[in-house]
């Protein structure tokens, strides 16, 4: 292949423009806003989780707790009504006035279980609501810091796009200079050879792969006409002489 030593060039003016290309995508896909939001992300889901978790134990613990305070009841009206019925002397024989005071006191101590019962039972659902404030708090505090990272996420972003932009204005401009054959070429080893498709000979070494030359290759090249395209033997990507290149 031939191209004019000018076109050729200028292919290091578009290789330096499209790692700048690179570099710049690079940096958009590594910011480390997006590190922050997807961290923030994952601990808002789980703080969702548990929060949608407490809220259901809390009304569990409801439930619980009305069944309780009503077992209560249970006993203590049964307990007011065997009262009543032994205040009111209508209990005739020492048999049933023993028994009734028995059940009595029965149900006392079965009142006083159950409302320890109760009460166990507030303490674990005021412990699960104390829960649900903290962690609705979190919430909060988490969609404040990712709203804020989201924000930063996108000033970044658009000034790596803005410069991403004037680059790419630049490029079409600097790749009107090349001939297709030799910009296909190019085009096609940069996908091949992780977006280096061009390189300088610089002191007789390949800038693509920094290997030397041996003096076979150098002698070739150092004959070659200015206009035929030269290629490192080593990786294989497009070699430009400069008056640096040490032929």
């Amino acid at each position: 292949m031939k191209a004019a030593p000018e076109a050729q060039l200028r292919l290091i003016d578009l290789q330096e423009l499209d790692t700048t290309l690179d570099r710049l995508a690079h940096r958009r896909r590594t910011l480390p806003e997006l590190a922050d939001i997807e961290r923030l992300e994952a601990r808002l889901t789980e703080v969702r989780d548990a929060i949608v978790a407490a809220e259901t134990e809390v009304g569990d613990l409801d439930r619980e707790q009305r069944k309780a305070e009503q077992d209560v009841d249970q006993v203590r009206t049964r307990a007011d009504r065997d009262q009543k019925r032994l205040d009111s002397g209508q209990v005739g024989s020492a048999k049933d006035l023993s028994s009734l005071q028995a059940e009595i006191a029965s149900l006392q101590r079965r009142q006083s279980d159950l409302e320890e019962v109760v009460l166990e039972i507030m303490e674990r659902r005021e412990e699960a609501e104390g829960r649900v404030t903290a962690l609705r708090t979190e919430q909060s505090t988490a969609q404040e810091e990712l709203a804020a990272a989201g924000g930063r996420r996108d000033e970044a972003q658009q000034k790596i796009d803005e410069e991403a932009g004037m680059t790419s204005t630049a490029r079409t401009a600097v790749a009107k200079d090349v001939p297709d054959d030799l910009l296909a070429l190019y085009e096609k080893l940069r996908g091949q050879f992780g977006g280096v498709g061009a390189a300088k000979l610089y002191r007789g070494a390949c800038q693509g792969c920094h290997l030397a030359l041996n003096t076979v290759d150098l002698n070739r090249m150092r004959a070659a006409d200015g206009d035929e395209v030269i290629r490192c033997e080593e990786c294989r990507r497009i070699l430009i002489r400069t008056p640096e290149s040490g032929l």
